[in-house]
């Protein structure tokens, strides 16, 4: 089966998985808006084919991109959704999940489920807090799916607050960081 289809195989499938891998898409990628949000549903659909995880995917990325600009938290989202609508002008069926599904404009209220909507939802509501470490101790807080939501959430808090408000503690507790050293100096260079 083709990586295109893979994430077909449960049409109706909402988990978060794919919004949970697609920050690096939107840390490296040097194409424009359009080539982002086209590149975060085909990274989507390798594993979540449905119309409201590429979205989803699209949004995080472009609210990213807006962060590493050094906009606010609430502003870099307004703005995201504010390009994402734009994009979509002509794309119908992902112009309606992004409204009718997503629906953004909704308050920033989430549970740490695994349904990717919430999962945004609730990195956005977590984001509010004041600092790196109290995103993440939130998104985990909220219980369920802890890992997901806090994966989203501490990306996002990770370039709005940078790599120094990551806990020094946490840092070097963290196993396996030469490995992953060695890849991002690969990536990096």
């Amino acid at each position: 089966m083709s990586p295109k289809e893979s994430g077909f195989i449960n049409p109706d499938g909402k988990g978060n998985g794919s919004l949970m891998r697609v920050l690096p898409l939107a840390l490296w990628h040097k194409g424009s808006e359009e080539e982002l949000v086209e590149d975060a549903h085909t990274q989507s659909i390798v594993t979540h084919g449905n119309e409201c995880n590429q979205v989803c995917c699209a949004l995080y990325c472009l609210w990213a991109r807006e962060l590493m600009k050094g906009v606010s938290v609430d502003e870099s989202y307004s703005s995201a959704v504010r390009k994402l609508r734009g994009i979509y002008h002509e794309r119908s069926k992902h112009y309606a999940e992004l409204e009718w599904t997503i629906r953004p404009d909704y308050p920033a209220e989430g549970n740490g489920g695994g349904y990717v909507v919430d999962c945004l939802r609730s990195a956005r509501m977590v984001l509010m807090e004041n600092s790196y470490e109290m995103v993440v101790k939130s998104a985990v807080a909220l219980g369920d799916d802890t890992d997901t939501t806090a994966a989203v959430a501490g990306g996002l808090a990770g370039i709005y607050y940078g790599f120094n408000s990551i806990p020094k503690r946490w840092f070097l507790e963290l196993r396996g960081k030469e490995i992953a050293q060695t890849l991002i100096d690969k990536l990096i260079c």
